[in-house]
């Protein structure tokens, strides 16, 4: 099983989630410690990808 990091989609620095390759995320809000930034992610695969919230 190979483990990695999750970066951060804003700044792209690392967090302090680690994901393995069998690992799903769905509607995950991800908080970066950097810029302090949360954003919802999906992830299957190693794959991120960022929810855009609808602007209200």
């Amino acid at each position: 099983m190979t483990e990695e990091w999750i970066y951060c989609p804003v700044c792209g620095n690392k967090t302090r989630i680690k994901i393995r390759s069998d690992t799903e995320l769905i509607n995950f809000p991800l908080f970066c410690p950097k810029c302090k930034q949360e954003n919802l992610i999906n992830v299957k695969q190693f794959n991120l990808s960022v929810i855009k919230e609808p602007d209200a």
